[in-house]
């Protein structure tokens, strides 16, 4: 039996230490000099070049190619949900410590390697130092508590005692076999590890479908995984479009269970290929979905208005407003919404953008050109739809990346469709409300519900919020951003998704079936 300390999460390197400095400022150099290299499929434990290839570039400097990896197409598809069966036969016995041993070797490998990773997601994805660090110890997180909750799972679970003579009764928890996970770019290292990860330590096998900005952090992964002399077949790495190959994957007959992490448009079209049985298919396809939201910070009037300001400008401009949790309205009771407005507005005019790798930035660049044009058309609609208080447009490095101004709008009706539609970007919606009720009605008014904050010092409203506030994870009187492993289990309501609980005590049985024996003796 291993013999596990209890959980803690890994600790964020402090940058101000110039020794943590120069690591990092090191690992960045040592990673750009690998920079444009490709990458193959890694099938069954084999390398696979399909001469198809997708291009990963630096947001930062979309001249700079990050790496080259090859896409998959249906015979690689297929050859890889077979590999992952032929693996699933034995893993699937493989006992829970030696499948936790996995991924202990893997976390304590990767926080050997820390600014390594941290390198490739300032590179490949523009996160900030920080950020990047965030994302890293996060991957760790995930690894180390999924260990841990599998040797939970795997034990002897409690029952009652059977009231019939000579019976005796187990539950036990079994895998459900193979399944498609296709994490997200804006957390390509910890929801991938996460998601992956959390899988085969149930003992299921995986077809890993990374997103197309973010591939080479995903190969990196990959290559982590195989140094722990993980089991052929049990993780197989498969580039691929995800309209043609990503679809073919959850229609597939033997797909067991799908987790997906993305846009609501993109989950709720896997929900709706999975709900539908294929010919050969003899089970209920499993679908485990995360799919973003609006979220809201209210204020009323007996907040501290400077750490409101601090959260909204946190939550809502943190890696450019690119996390689904992000603060993407702010609702303001009307007595104090013009301070809090230019309290805002003070500090966004004060972040300072630029490449990610410089480590005096605030925030860096988004993820793409289509996420760019994207984050502009919305901005445009915030010109007729409300007040432009911050921002407004490209920012002047957008000859060279994809910076985008943090944007605040200001008077915008809590119907709009900037108060209303996910942008993923860093723009902020800033909407007045006639009182606390009013606020929390304009909170819970869209199809989501994922984070959400409330600054109050009045203990009744913070009752009330913790009772009527419609979201899976809400802050109060702190930032809407920032979900730690153990500590705030992640995972939102309504068209936010399965409620998942990423992170939590009861993820792992996502992945599992509960299987009941009863012997008469």
């Amino acid at each position: 039996m291993i013999n596990l300390h209890p959980f803690s999460n890994e600790p964020f390197s402090d940058f101000s230490d110039e020794i943590n400095a120069q690591r990092m400022q090191r690992a960045l150099e040592a990673v750009e000099a690998q920079l444009g290299r490709e990458y193959p499929l890694v099938i069954d434990g084999e390398r696979v070049t399909t001469g198809a290839f997708v291009d990963s570039v630096n947001p930062s400097d979309f001249s700079q190619l990050v790496g080259r990896v090859h896409h998959a197409g249906r015979e690689e598809a297929d050859r890889a949900i077979a590999a992952a069966w032929k693996a699933f036969a034995t893993w699937k016995h493989a006992p829970a410590e030696e499948r936790a041993a996995y991924l202990l070797k893997a976390s304590a490998e990767m926080r050997r390697r820390k600014y390594e990773f941290n390198a490739w997601l300032v590179y490949e994805v523009g996160k900030s130092w920080a950020e990047a660090e965030a994302d890293t110890a996060e991957a760790i997180d995930f690894m180390e508590f999924y260990a841990r909750q599998a040797l939970r799972y795997s034990a002897p679970q409690p029952l009652t005692p059977s009231p019939l003579p000579d019976e005796i009764n187990e539950v036990s928890y079994i895998p459900l076999g193979a399944g498609i996970v296709i994490p997200p770019w804006n957390f390509p290292l910890a929801i991938l590890a996460g998601m992956a990860t959390a899988a085969i330590v149930a003992g299921n096998t995986v077809i890993l479908k990374p997103s197309d900005d973010s591939p080479v952090i995903a190969a990196k992964f990959m290559e982590l995984m195989e140094q722990t002399a993980l089991p052929p077949g049990v993780i197989n790495f498969l580039p691929a479009d995800g309209p043609t190959i990503g679809e073919y994957l959850v229609e597939h007959p033997q797909t067991r269970f799908i987790s997906f992490t993305g846009s609501m448009a993109v989950g709720l079209r896997i929900n709706e290929l999975a709900a539908k049985p294929r010919p050969g298919q003899i089970w209920i396809k499993r679908v485990v979905a995360e799919m973003g939201g609006k979220d809201t910070i209210v204020v009323d009037e007996t907040a501290n208005t400077d750490e409101a300001a601090a959260g909204i400008v946190a939550s809502a401009f943190g890696y450019s407003g690119q996390k689904c949790s992000a603060c993407s309205r702010a609702v303001v009771v009307d007595s104090v919404y013009d301070e809090v407005l230019n309290k805002v507005v003070d500090r966004v005019n004060s972040l300072r953008l630029g490449p990610a790798k410089d480590p005096t930035i605030a925030t860096g660049p988004v993820s793409s050109k289509r996420a760019f044009e994207k984050i502009g058309k919305y901005i445009e609609i915030g010109k007729t739809e409300g007040r432009i208080a911050a921002g407004g447009g490209p920012h002047e490095l957008a000859d060279k990346g994809w910076f985008v101004q943090p944007t605040v709008i200001a008077d915008v009706d809590p119907q709009a469709r900037v108060s209303q539609e996910e942008i993923f970007g860093p723009v902020l919606a800033f909407i007045r409300a006639k009182d606390f009720d009013d606020a929390l009605g304009i909170a819970n008014n869209t199809v989501y519900g994922l984070t959400g904050a409330l600054y109050s010092a009045r203990r009744d409203r913070i009752e009330r919020a913790r009772r009527d506030f419609h979201v899976g994870n809400l802050y109060i009187n702190r930032k809407c951003t920032g979900a730690l492993v153990d500590v705030h289990p992640f995972g939102g309501f309504n068209m936010s998704g399965t409620d998942s609980k990423a992170g939590g005590r009861d993820y792992l049985g996502l992945f599992l079936q509960a299987k009941s024996v009863a012997e008469k003796l």
